[in-house]
């Protein structure tokens, strides 16, 4: 109740604001407890980190009719995928679609591997593309395809379109009333830098999708369904949003 009296509150008090501009885009790292941010700094500390270690074991897995792993393709994954998630989502040509990593991830496997598709938020799933994302750490985030334009254009949109019986939009919490309060916790601008994130809330690693979802049912919206076009166009946007912060997966938050 209280949550849901606050929430009321900032938005009869709104006023809408701008976009954040690219100078004042900062880590949701930074609007942690320092206890956190050391966690989050150090793998032996980061549980994330166990799910690190499971994708670099399926990374190596043989899998699927053509009886190979990732690792008989790319090569060792540490070098191989250096950079990758810092650009992704990314427009798939063969598709003509545009792919986040855990569709790309079971791309590969459905037509490399010849193996079944890893169901969303699977521990699978989970741990291949946080494996993934471990190698870019450190890495700026790019967002640089014109062929990416009609999909940030349509997550920005939604980003901003108010939703829900609460009547609220993603902007008017992340980019309105970044920094301030919402009961405990310090409203962060939502920068998808970490993910998969290992979230004390849930004591598991999830996905971004998880975290929008989180987000939807917060404001009493109807959530997408995970690895729709919505919840990909709503990816592609706050990653271009974050162009040229560093990637931290895997991360931890709240």
């Amino acid at each position: 109740m209280l949550r849901l009296v606050l929430l009321l509150a900032v938005l009869a008090g709104q006023v809408l604001a701008d976009e954040i501009p690219p100078a004042e885009r900062l880590s949701d790292t930074l609007t942690m407890s320092p206890e956190l941010r050391a966690m989050q700094a150090d793998e032996t500390a980061n549980p994330a980190s166990l799910s690190v270690l499971d994708g670099e074991a399926l990374w190596n897995a043989r899998a699927g009719a053509s009886g190979k792993s990732c690792a008989d393709c790319h090569g060792d994954g540490a070098k191989a995928m250096r950079g990758v998630a810092a650009h992704y989502p990314a427009f798939d040509a063969g598709s003509g679609r545009v792919l986040d990593l855990e569709a790309k991830i079971n791309q590969c496997r459905t037509e490399r591997q010849g193996a079944a598709a890893l169901p969303m938020e699977s521990r699978d799933l989970l741990s291949l593309t946080t494996y993934v994302g471990r190698q870019s750490r450190g890495q700026l985030i790019v967002s640089v395809d014109p062929r990416l334009v009609p999909t940030i254009e349509k997550g920005r949109q939604m980003f901003n379109a108010r939703q829900g019986q609460l009547n609220l939009s993603c902007a008017i919490c992340h980019d309105d009333n970044w920094g301030r309060k919402l009961g405990a916790v310090t409203v962060p601008q939502a920068h998808p830098t970490a993910y998969p994130i290992y979230r004390l809330e849930w004591q598991s690693v999830g996905s971004l999708q998880r975290r929008l979802r989180n987000c939807m049912v917060g404001m009493r919206a109807e959530p997408y369904v995970l690895g729709s076009d919505e919840f990909i166009a709503l990816e592609t946007f706050l990653m271009s949003r974050a162009k040229g912060l560093a990637v931290e997966t895997p991360g931890i938050r709240p």
